[in-house]
């Protein structure tokens, strides 16, 4: 026996339509002829945001629309892939950031969990996915914030294993870029993580061994660490908007898009980019 409940998504109906549209041009773009799918664009849409929303589970997805678990598998990596599709690169972002007026731009590496299946690391003994960060498989995705923790930009994954300045440097990109922002006398924040470009990157002096930091240091620390600790508030924003985000059971390289999508939901539905 089943018990059959109704829900109401948390978002405007403006975005389901923003959303639907995305769907129906990638249909035209694919050449789908009409009637030949099991749902229309507005019921895919609606169940793509519930996945990223409430992370409702494909078995669910599929029974709640009378079709296969493998097709809302099909309309959700769709979902997925328009939606990443249209997320923001980092030059644009920076660029739009600068616009804005802003001093500073944060920059902050969060780990994605997954479940999937440990994968062998380069190394032996080593689980390419593991994430000593948060004691979890997981994959790392660096996000660059406006100065009041606004999410601008999201990376493609790297695996867990990753430290942040590790992941940083995959991305042949970024590096370039933020060199080019703080070339216009413009700060990019960072924790400790990212010590290893500290060029770039403006951390909090460290500790010395056996020593102490010097008063002139203290004072800076405290300084760096209350403007960063808002720009912190981007991973958490799009975690606690996304229960998607907690955990992937999709493949993990696809992290770096479902972040993606999530950034571009996010900006659509509070009508903002930077």
């Amino acid at each position: 026996m089943s018990v059959t409940s109704t829900a109401t998504l948390t978002v405007r109906e403006q975005t389901v339509l923003f959303v639907s549209g995305l769907l129906h041009t990638e249909r035209l773009r694919r050449g789908t002829r009409t009637g030949s799918r099991a749902l229309g664009c507005f019921k895919q849409a609606v169940l793509v945001i519930r996945w990223f929303l409430d992370g409702t589970r494909i078995k669910q997805l599929a029974g709640d629309n009378a079709i296969s678990k493998s097709t809302a598998y099909d309309y959700l990596h769709e979902g997925i892939g328009v939606l990443a599709a249209h997320a923001p690169n980092l030059r644009p972002a920076l660029l739009a950031a600068k616009l804005a007026g802003y001093s500073h731009v944060n920059i902050d590496g969060t780990v994605i969990e997954t479940d999937r299946c440990r994968t062998p690391g380069p190394t032996p003994d080593v689980d390419l996915w593991w994430s000593a960060k948060c004691d979890n498989h997981g994959g790392n995705i660096q996000v660059i914030t406006a100065p009041d923790g606004w999410p601008l930009w999201t990376s493609d994954v790297r695996p867990g294993r990753e430290h942040d300045t590790t992941a940083l440097r995959e991305h042949a990109e970024i590096l370039p870029l933020l060199s080019t922002w703080t070339g216009d006398h413009l700060r990019i924040l960072g924790d400790l993580g990212y010590e290893g470009e500290a060029a770039t990157i403006t951390v909090a002096f460290k500790k010395p061994k056996d020593s102490e930091l010097t008063d002139l240091q203290k004072t800076f620390n405290k300084a760096h660490n209350g403007i960063r600790a808002v720009g912190e508030r981007g991973n958490s924003l799009l975690k606690t908007t996304f229960k998607a985000l907690r955990n992937v059971s999709l493949c993990p390289w696809k992290i770096g898009k479902i972040a993606a999508a999530a950034l571009v939901l996010l900006h659509f539905e509070h009508g903002r980019t930077t």
